[in-house]
């Protein structure tokens, strides 16, 4: 540049200052984050050896034991320290463990105790004379892997119970109606999942995903050895939950709405059954259509219509069911009986002719719930008896 130029651009910079020797406590920076069930940790050292060690005790120092926490991500990268040497910056993230090892569920233990647990030998009776009516055993919200009440032991001990005393009251309806076709309606959220409320609801979880599904797809099979002994017609209808749902982003479902791990268990067993058609013939399995969410059957002349219930608001059943009904396209243009579930407590309510029937869930509570409103849970499933529209007999099975 020429000396005028020079002159012109001058700036009036602060004197230089010789390089100072390291001090560790000054040039090693160490910062941490802590929201809820995550922190971010954020260190600088020689090497990253020495950081991996220097971030664990900054989780000390904080007062949070580092067994408790498992590190998910990291980002490290390289930076010169006053004196001229390179150093390494790493900022690690970490995540609060769900639930330690002691805490879970023995999954093993639970699958061998369900898979010893006798089936109950039940009677089969005389046919009673009279037109022929349909048993339906209406269950739903499971929830499996939710830690809330008394757990996944409590929902899975209490869904064993009721299915079996379901079959004994089999036994007592059929001294008062002819009943050669039995019907079993799954009516969605038998895994607690980790889609709900964005994931908010994964460290309350203490089973994994296949692991609630193995539990579901087990209790659906002793379901089904229970009650096809006992029957000359057995149908088995599955509908998505919410909870259910097999993929969400960002908080939405992406895929089809019949893309549901609660359907896919009752598929499985499905699957399971062809292989023993001697056995199993009588047996037969129903889901939603592709992109569907309704499942109707005809149960002795009642038309009867499957959803889980998270497609209306509260109190809202009959008003959504007006809507699907004036579509003449629609299957429940004509439906006589609508089973559902979602909200956790036994609803049963006719407007004229037709019956709407809502099972409590199997989980013993929804402590959210018992928090916001006080009231815990009445777990249970419905029986009833139907022929030709009506539903002369309806049970809340309680255990």
């Amino acid at each position: 540049m020429s000396e005028l130029l020079d002159e012109l651009l001058a700036k009036p910079t602060g004197p230089s200052v010789p390089a100072r020797a390291t001090d560790p406590e000054r040039d090693f920076t160490k910062q941490i984050e802590v929201s809820g069930d995550e922190a971010a940790v954020t260190v600088r050292g020689a090497t990253f050896e020495g950081n991996e060690s220097a971030a664990t005790a900054v989780l000390q120092g904080q007062g949070l034991d580092p067994a408790e926490w498992t590190v998910t991500g990291l980002r490290s990268s390289e930076w010169t320290m006053a004196n001229g040497d390179t150093g390494v910056s790493t900022r690690f993230t970490f995540a609060r463990k769900c639930v330690t090892l002691a805490d879970r569920p023995g999954i093993d233990e639970l699958i061998t105790a369900l898979n010893d647990t006798p089936v109950k030998i039940v009677q089969v009776l005389p046919d009673t004379d009279g037109e022929e009516y349909t048993f339906v055993v209406q269950i739903g919200d499971m929830q499996f892997g939710k830690i809330d009440g008394d757990g996944v032991e409590g929902t899975l001990k209490r869904t064993v119970a009721a299915l079996d005393r379901a079959a004994e009251l089999l036994v007592e309806y059929r001294m008062r109606f002819k009943i050669k076709h039995v019907h079993i309606a799954w009516c969605g959220d038998h895994v607690e999942g980790f889609v709900s409320q964005g994931g908010a609801n994964t460290w309350r979880t203490q089973l994994t995903l296949n692991e609630q599904i193995r539990l579901t797809r087990r209790v659906m099979l002793h379901a089904l050895i229970l009650f096809a002994p006992l029957c000359e017609r057995l149908t088995m209808v599955a509908v998505p939950g919410n909870h259910g749902e097999a993929v969400r982003i960002a908080g939405k479902g992406v895929t089809r709405y019949d893309d549901s791990h609660d359907t896919e268990s009752l598929i499985a067993v499905k699957d399971a059954v062809d292989l023993a058609p001697e056995r199993f013939g009588h047996v037969e399995f129903y889901v939603p259509d592709t992109d569907e969410l309704i499942v109707t059957l005809d149960l002795s002349g009642t038309i009867t219509a499957h959803t889980h219930g998270h497609q209306w608001r509260p109190g809202k059943h009959f008003e959504w069911w007006k809507g699907q009904a004036f579509n003449k396209d629609s299957a429940m243009h004509q439906a006589d009986l609508l089973l559902a579930g979602h909200l956790h407590h036994e609803l049963i309510e006719a407007d004229g002719p037709r019956t709407f029937m809502q099972a409590p869930s199997m989980e013993s509570e929804s402590t959210w719930f018992r928090h916001g409103k006080g009231s815990g849970g009445a777990p249970g499933l419905i029986v009833a008896v139907t022929r030709d529209g009506r539903v002369p007999v309806k049970e809340v099975v309680h255990q």
